[in-house]
């Protein structure tokens, strides 16, 4: 019961986060509000695009390991987000050093 309530209150933070800061600097692991939407096309299910160079760019200086967090914390999905999708993205941008997480 608590760990469906924190995934729940995980994934409003981060819709918070999201709505709230889009003109804003804020982050998520170090990767800005504007580079999450840039990747949404490449995350979304059913149709993913390959990741646009304002994707990568954004990925090149998130902290990949802090997102390892979130696969499985049923926040990504909620959001609309494929967990498997979105730990695909750093090998799609050839990024070194990709979390296996």
């Amino acid at each position: 019961m608590m760990d469906k309530l924190a995934i729940k209150v995980v994934a409003l933070a981060l819709v918070l986060m999201v709505v709230i800061g889009f003109g804003e600097a804020q982050t998520i692991c170090n990767m800005p509000v504007a580079g999450l939407y840039a990747c949404r096309p490449s995350v979304t299910p059913s149709n993913p695009t390959p990741p646009t160079a304002q994707c990568c760019m954004a990925l090149s200086h998130a902290d990949l390991h802090c997102f390892c967090a979130y696969r499985n914390s049923g926040a990504l999905s909620s959001l609309g987000i494929d967990p498997n999708l979105a730990m695909q993205l750093p090998k799609m941008c050839k990024l070194p050093n990709s979390p296996n997480c």
